[in-house]
């Protein structure tokens, strides 16, 4: 079983990526709209937190699986929403699809950048938490630094949007850095 210190680095590397995507939402929406920002992070813990118990549950019934698919499941869902981000950028204003206000788009992302979570519940499972009391504080702990890392990231990416919205197009920048996100986690399971 990992330490605390161990726990605590685990959450904060997760939650990197929802921090990413919340900042990349929250230059595109360029102003703190509450009802979105809570969601999101609530998504954004809840999934974290939920996907390394699935993880945990999955190397009982479907490890191989698991272990075999999911990198190119959170690769084809960050790809697939950042080629839609950029095609987007390039969108009159009026026909823009995606939205960092939309459930679906947050559930999607909630979701994308959450899968190699469940290899942290793998891992958990061959390392010495053998039952769900055991899970509960480093679930608890990555759910909360997730949805602490991504409130982060949104409020500081509506700080500095404008700017970036000025020289960028944000959702171009959103969009590569998505799809970045995923090429990351394909090569780190291939070549790893």
């Amino acid at each position: 079983m990992m330490r605390f210190w161990e726990v605590l680095l685990v959450a904060f590397a997760l939650a990197m990526d929802c921090f990413t995507v919340s900042a990349v939402s929250g230059v595109i929406q360029r102003k703190v709209r509450r009802g979105t920002l809570l969601r999101m992070a609530l998504l954004f813990g809840l999934f974290q937190a939920l996907m390394p118990l699935l993880g945990w549950v999955a190397i009982y019934y479907f490890r191989h699986s698991v272990e075999a698919y999911d990198h190119w499941i959170a690769f084809a869902m960050l790809a697939f929403i950042g080629v839609k981000m950029i095609r987007d950028a390039f969108a009159p204003e009026e026909e823009k699809q995606l939205s960092p206000e939309k459930l679906r788009t947050q559930l999607a992302l909630a979701v994308a950048t959450s899968i190699d979570a469940l290899a942290v519940g793998i891992s958990m499972g061959c390392s010495g938490y053998a039952t769900l009391s055991s899970l509960l504080l480093p679930l608890a702990v990555i759910g909360l630094v997730s949805f602490l890392m991504s409130i982060a990231g949104t409020l500081l990416g509506v700080r500095f949007g404008e700017a970036v919205a000025r020289r960028w197009k944000p959702e171009l920048a959103g969009g590569v850095i998505l799809i970045a996100i995923g090429v990351k986690i394909l090569l780190e399971h291939l070549l790893g």
